[in-house]
């Protein structure tokens, strides 16, 4: 199992190769047409030099082509849990040199994302971080996805101090709607384990309603840290209306397991009017 720190070294070193190496192709191409002109011996020179550049520039761009098609499935295998399919794959690519430093940073995000999915979350914010630190512009198109993955795996490991920054970053960017439920998960968590509790609640129509887009579990945990807010609020209507919806969604004795706060919701008697 690759770690973090031996794919960034092997990122970082691929990526100062690949750069030297194009700089490297673009000064032998420039000598080439230069030195056509000067004899017949040169000029077929020349020719074989070119034609031998044009054919390694064609043949990196077939392997990053079949290389995209293959990272296309890895987050569909990290989703369904095949893990050990999926960091084979990855490590592969890593190993393995490309002039596109496109493929060395999907290979490094998606080892994130496996990292993120198999809970060690120190090291998919290692590699997040990583990700963040590069100014390609790959890099990025996918700032948004690693900010995101970068404040939960802070959240989980109690760093709420780096995910209040990765969370604040992302309210500067515009957001695809994915990425906005998301966010509102995280923001959610993050004002609960700092007791932001009227803050939860606050434009509380909008959060309801981006969170009946969401998937089951993820809608259920969306409301159940609102109705958590509400119950600690004393709004105790509004809790157990939240709470309610929240047991259409999951099966209520798991999910209180998992969330073991919802209890206090589910037990409590709304308060009549």
């Amino acid at each position: 199992m690759i770690s973090a720190q031996v794919a960034i070294v092997r990122f970082r070193r691929d990526v100062l190769i690949g750069r030297v190496a194009r700089v490297g192709m673009f000064v032998l191409l420039v000598a080439a047409v230069a030195s056509m002109g000067q004899s017949d011996t040169s000029l077929g020179l020349g020719v074989v030099g070119g034609a031998m550049l044009l054919g390694f520039i064609v043949l990196e761009g077939y392997r990053y082509s079949k290389f995209s098609r293959q990272a296309a499935d890895w987050p569909a295998m990290i989703a369904t849990g095949r893990f050990e399919q999926a960091e084979r794959q990855i490590d592969s690519s890593l190993r393995s040199f490309s002039i596109y430093r496109g493929a060395k940073l999907l290979g490094l995000h998606n080892l994130a994302m496996l990292r993120h999915a198999q809970q060690r979350w120190d090291e998919a914010a290692i590699l997040c971080r990583a990700l963040l630190d590069q100014q390609m512009a790959m890099a990025r198109s996918l700032a948004k996805p690693s900010r995101l993955l970068l404040a939960d795996s802070l959240l989980q490991v109690g760093d709420l101090n780096g995910a209040y920054e990765a969370l604040s970053r992302l309210y500067e960017q515009r957001l695809s709607l994915a990425e906005a439920m998301t966010l509102l998960q995280l923001q959610l968590e993050y004002s609960w384990r700092v007791g932001a509790h009227a803050a939860m609640v606050w434009g509380l129509a909008a959060k309801i309603q981006l969170a009946e887009l969401m998937p089951a579990l993820s809608a259920a945990r969306t409301q159940a840290y609102l109705a958590l807010a509400a119950h600690r609020l004393g709004q105790t209507e509004l809790a157990d209306w939240l709470g309610q919806r929240v047991k259409l969604l999951v099966d209520a004795e798991k999910f209180a397991a998992e969330m073991p706060g919802i209890g206090e919701v589910w037990n409590a008697t709304p308060a009549k009017t």
